[in-house]
């Protein structure tokens, strides 16, 4: 806990306005928040900091106790001094758009079941299809009762978990790190997710991801990015999926080998497929994703969320206050795991 004679000085370097920093000012008066711009703020009596894009000379901040970042994953701090080279605590937003990502994701999945895609394609050529044609591309892949694989079962698989199983009767798989840990002690909004962990039928670790892959009729990829998953994806794994499944990411591009899914979607050994997120941002131009039928392709969106500061400006005074109490910070970055 920190002593009430203290005053913490705390800096946001994104631009978050007078009325979310007045939010974050109501936590304690034991706070002092100001505003800066992250090239240009005065780091050297920060004591905690939110930003975006942190200062890479940390002789900058000698003071700093503690950073959350405005991002979800850290992998993009892989090289950053502050997550190679400190101790000091990170913590994400991790949590804060996992509903719409689960919408999203719940959104494509109907829409690959429901042939929306080769609908779209119909409407294109202004025609439509002889009716010798419109059962066999147009009769649904059936999801009640359906075996739904989650890959990353963090706030979006859970939250995605509870929306499909509620909704659409789907059963689910889950596949995470270490399952023997069920519960979820991340960011959530109240009334979403599996906090205890009760809804799947079967937990994987990582070793047994191509029994999941089998059993599965729609595999979502929520992992983030890490050494461990990058690559996770590839055409074996593929292999092991059913010709008739979907395949959804949502997580990080990197972690699927993109070629091999395009090539087991060309090749017939998958029904379709939807990719919010690619190695690379933008695609090139060409991409084999680009050039196949019965996939869906979104330009990394699925996490766009009109409430996004707010929600974490939330998550940052819930923080706030735990760390004014002592208390464990929501969405701290293990290093030793990557997330």
């Amino acid at each position: 806990m920190i002593p009430s004679a203290v005053v913490l000085n705390v800096l946001v370097t994104m631009p978050f306005g007078e009325a979310r920093l007045d939010r974050l000012r109501a936590v304690s008066p034991d706070l002092r928040v100001s505003a800066g711009d992250a090239e240009r703020a005065d780091y050297a009596r920060t004591d905690v900091l939110y930003a975006g894009s942190p200062p890479h000379d940390l002789a900058r901040a000698p003071r700093l106790k503690w950073v959350q970042v405005h991002m979800a994953g850290v992998n993009a701090l892989y090289d950053h001094p502050l997550y190679a080279k400190s101790q000091i605590p990170i913590t994400t937003t991790s949590g804060v758009h996992a509903a719409t990502i689960a919408e999203y994701a719940l959104t494509v999945i109907l829409a690959l079941a429901h042939r929306v895609p080769r609908m779209v394609e119909w409407r294109a050529k202004g025609a439509w299809p002889p009716d010798e044609q419109r059962w066999p591309l147009f009769v649904p892949t059936e999801l009640r009762g359906a075996a739904l694989g989650v890959i990353g079962y963090g706030s979006i698989g859970r939250e995605l978990a509870r929306m499909a199983t509620t909704a659409l009767g789907m059963r689910v798989l889950a596949c995470k790190r270490d399952p023997s840990r069920r519960a979820d002690d991340g960011y959530r909004l109240p009334g979403t997710g599996d906090p205890e962990g009760a809804l799947p039928e079967a937990w994987f670790a990582p070793a047994r991801l191509h029994d999941l892959l089998a059993r599965s009729d729609v595999v979502v990829m929520c992992a983030p990015l890490t050494s461990q998953t990058r690559a996770m994806i590839g055409a074996a794994e593929l292999a092991a999926m059913k010709p008739s499944a979907f395949f959804v990411n949502v997580g990080r591009g990197a972690t699927v080998d993109e070629a091999a899914l395009a090539a087991a979607l060309q090749a017939g050994r998958l029904a379709g497929a939807a990719v919010d997120v690619f190695a690379e941002e933008p695609p090139a131009a060409g991409h084999p994703l680009y050039g196949v039928d019965d996939v869906i392709v979104s330009p990394h969106v699925s996490g766009f969320l009109a409430s996004y500061d707010d929600r974490c400006t939330d998550l940052f005074a819930e923080n706030l206050r735990r760390y004014l109490a002592g208390a464990p910070l929501l969405n701290l970055v293990d290093r030793a795991h990557g997330y």
